[in-house]
């Protein structure tokens, strides 16, 4: 009963107080802050889960060749922990909100109130986008002292890549949640994607070492470009041409995502 009154107290504080774009999503995002800020469960896993991990990382780099790849611990840690970022504070995390959302009706009242789709999926997924942000500049900054990481030699390219990916996981995540039935479910339909993303796009191993043929298919996946952008920003040893197809894979990812939501969400219960 609590958590319904919450809810329906939150949509009618989001159409009561929006006026403007700007103002509606803003509203959602503070409510939706608000009831992240109450489940403890996910803001453990959203925020402290990925400064773990990149020590596995670490512990796994021991048995590289990173020089043959021309990389090092550092270049090798940050894109990978700025992908842990990605794939739990943004992908797993979002797949979850926008699927109890959906089953506790609240999307189905913001969608027949005065906000739009995009404003409902862009506020409710503002809160986790930003976690990631700062994420990410502190494990950048955290890096850069710990592991005496140099300079970036092209600065623009990981800003790049972390905007793409941010706004490349959001949509992966509602079209995640768009086939996922209930919020047990939710904890399982995120897994698939982020284990072929820790595996296979450059997290744990660099797609340098792995076979041609093999990491020709890794370059496919949607999270490698964001570590290869990261990565190159550090590095700057990125062309002309491998930075533009980077990019290309990306924005094809992120539009066959939002072609997936625009298609397949669902804004009531799956029955």
């Amino acid at each position: 009963m609590s958590a319904t009154t919450t809810n329906a107290s939150t949509t009618r504080t989001v159409t009561s107080a929006a006026s403007t774009p700007r103002t509606r999503m803003t509203a959602l995002a503070r409510a939706e802050l608000t009831l992240l800020g109450r489940n403890k469960g996910a803001l453990a896993a959203a925020l402290f889960v990925p400064l773990v991990l990149p020590f596995s990382v670490r512990a796994a780099a021991k048995e590289m060749d990173l020089a043959e790849a021309g990389l090092t611990i550092g270049t090798l840690m940050l894109p990978a922990a700025i992908g842990f970022s990605l794939l739990f504070a943004v992908y797993s995390a979002l797949v979850g909100v926008f699927v109890v959302r959906r089953e506790e009706l609240v999307l189905k009242r913001l969608h027949t109130g005065e906000l739009r789709d995009v404003e409902i999926l862009a506020g409710s997924a503002t809160p986790a986008l930003l976690s990631a942000l700062v994420q990410s500049l502190l494990l950048a900054v955290g890096c850069a002292v710990l592991l005496d990481l140099s300079a970036p030699s092209a600065i623009h390219l990981s800003v790049l890549g972390l905007l793409l990916g941010l706004v490349m996981c959001a949509a992966l995540a509602a079209g995640t949640a768009s086939f996922t039935r209930t919020s047990d479910n939710a904890q399982v339909t995120p897994l698939p994607f982020m284990f072929a993303s820790m595996l296979g796009s450059g997290m744990f191993v660099p797609l340098e070492l792995l076979p041609d043929r093999l990491a020709s298919v890794c370059e496919l996946l949607p999270l490698t470009p964001v570590i290869t952008l990261v990565r190159g920003g550090w590095t700057g040893d990125l062309s002309g041409a491998e930075t533009m197809g980077a990019m290309a894979t990306a924005v094809a990812w992120t539009v066959l995502a939002m072609f997936a939501v625009r298609r397949w969400f669902r804004w009531e219960p799956r029955r």
